[in-house]
């Protein structure tokens, strides 16, 4: 690992001076992925700022949803009174991510900015766009069997691996940002980004920009939801497709809905189209089956990966007959 230096931030305003003084520098809070990022010579900062201890961390309820502090762990969001009685879609999401050693270290706003998996990104010796633009994408014609099937360009077919972010997309989250110029916010469906021909760049972030909280509208989807994660293993493993999905019924007809999908794509995948397709749908398996075809529309597989071509329909089914009560 190359040598760094380390300073500690104790307000957002340090933080951002110590950065805009230093553009080769980066934020590290728990430092689950950039560590391993670090350990691999995936990336060399010369310097960290440490944003671990900004009083950043609360769970707050506001007049119209909540606030989360971009310093809770994971953990703490998923056993948070608050957020398993109105917005349990997310509890389910961060119980479903990583380990618990690994969600009593990892923040919100890490969660968000994680990097992708990719075998071939971690591999400082093969090709990778993401890693060293324009050294071409390895996994394109390598072993891609974890790789999106949406959103993907030629120049990159890497997933996001986030469990947590699928459901805040899903549950209409806002990302609110610390800058230079002040704050201002971002509508979580347009924070990450699909690779087109800049892969490198994950989200719409600015370099002097530090994330300092999640916010969360209202929510009718208590009683109806359900986060489905299918992996290799039932604990620290990626998603090779998860689902969130919330309904809103009125007897058995659906009022409203949230589906978003993880595993697929470059960014987590929100299902909008098939949002508005199920409202004034019955509930039932054909309805849901329905919607997984219509969510497939313009799936692209390769060579190891296309086995997600069935399993993600499978997957959206199942989590919608569970979030109805349709299957215990």
């Amino acid at each position: 690992m190359k040598a760094f230096q380390y300073v500690r931030a104790n307000t957002a305003k340090s933080a951002l001076e110590a950065l805009v003084k230093d553009p080769s520098a980066q934020f590290i809070a728990g430092g689950t992925n950039l560590v391993d990022l670090m350990k691999r010579g995936v990336t060399a900062p010369d310097k960290l700022i440490d944003i671990s201890r900004l009083p950043l961390n609360r769970i707050e309820k506001e007049a119209t949803g909540v606030r989360i502090g971009a310093m809770a762990l994971n953990s703490q969001v998923a056993d948070d009174k608050l957020i398993l009685d109105k917005w349990p879609l997310l509890a389910q999401a961060l119980n479903a991510g990583a380990s618990a050693q690994l969600r009593n270290k990892a923040t919100v706003g890490g969660n968000m900015l994680q990097r992708t998996r990719c075998g071939y990104f971690y591999d400082t010796e093969m090709p990778c766009n993401k890693r060293q633009p324009g050294t071409g994408c390895g996994a394109k014609e390598g072993y891609n069997r974890m790789h999106a099937i949406f959103g993907t360009s030629e120049h990159c077919i890497a997933v996001h691996p986030s469990d947590m972010c699928v459901a805040l997309v899903a549950l209409d989250a806002t990302v609110v940002v610390q800058g230079p110029k002040g704050e201002r916010t971002i509508p979580f469906t347009e924070f990450h980004r699909l690779p087109g021909d800049r892969p490198e760049k994950d989200n719409t972030l600015e370099k002097d920009e530090l994330i300092v909280a999640v916010t969360l509208p209202d929510s009718p989807y208590t009683q109806h939801a359900h986060y489905l994660k299918v992996r290799d293993r039932a604990s620290y493993a990626f998603a090779l497709v998860s689902v969130a999905a919330a309904l809103e019924l009125e007897g058995k007809t659906i009022k409203s809905a949230r589906l978003a999908m993880g595993g697929v794509a470059h960014k987590p995948w929100r299902l909008q189209e098939v949002e508005k397709a199920l409202v004034g749908k019955t509930v039932s398996e054909a309805t849901f089956q329905q919607a997984a075809q219509q969510a497939m529309a313009g799936a692209r597989a390769y060579e190891y990966n296309a086995f997600k071509l069935k399993l993600a329909p499978n997957t959206i089914v199942e989590a919608l007959k569970m979030a109805a009560g349709l299957t215990a």
